[in-house]
């Protein structure tokens, strides 16, 4: 499971912000640094002086000499938490993972997190339209399995999912998912007619279709 750092970068503050904000405040803010979620609540930040520190923001403890030595709250606790705020950085409990289609970060549950990871725009839900990246076909998504490509078998090809032979270079160990040809319009947990044949495919080998308009 891969999580990146934010930019190490400042972040901005308005001109009546700024003679308003407490010192380590300002610094916290103002300063280029940048956060690396590690888990279980806590952080690290390296700083404008390349040093890297451990904060535990649910503790409020950091391993700076700031806190150490003088116990305040310091201006990397508050980075930490101005960057939460702000949707740069997953709170405690929650990990960043990268969209598969488009690299924006994606904050799920770390005791849940699964990869390929999809923002809102890109995440597919039954009743969705979808296009196959092999075949260029618009097809409607009747399921969201939880079941791995590579576990999950074809039996009129004695196969899995994944050894499928149009499968071979989508990832096998995504979840399957379930979609019907022609297009049709199936509602999110409705019901397939019988006469509509499901067939299964790779997560990755699926892409959100643009509306009509040329919107997700």
């Amino acid at each position: 499971m891969k999580t990146k750092a934010s930019p190490k970068a400042p972040l901005p503050v308005s001109s009546p912000d700024v003679d308003r904000l407490e010192q380590r405040s300002l610094r916290a803010r103002t300063e280029p640094m940048s956060v690396l979620p590690l888990g279980d609540g806590l952080y690290e930040v390296e700083s404008a002086s390349d040093n890297t520190y451990l904060v535990d923001l649910e503790a409020g403890r950091c391993t700076c000499p700031d806190h150490v030595f003088r116990g305040g709250r310091c201006k990397h606790v508050r980075r930490v938490a101005i960057e939460i705020t702000e949707g740069r950085t997953p709170p405690p409990g929650e990990i960043a993972l990268e969209c598969h289609d488009c690299d924006a970060p994606v904050f799920v549950d770390e005791d849940e997190a699964i990869e390929p990871a999809y923002c809102d725009e890109h995440a597919i839900y039954p009743g969705d339209t979808v296009v196959d990246r092999e075949t260029g076909d618009r097809l409607t998504v009747v399921d969201v399995s939880e079941y791995r490509a590579d576990a999950v078998e074809i039996p009129a090809a004695d196969r899995t999912v994944a050894d499928y032979w149009t499968n071979e270079d989508y990832d096998p160990d995504v979840p399957v998912v379930g979609a019907v040809y022609p297009h049709a319009n199936v509602e999110p947990n409705g019901v397939v007619p019988s006469s509509l044949k499901v067939y299964v495919f790779p997560r990755t080998r699926l892409e959100k279709a643009a509306d009509t308009d040329g919107k997700r």
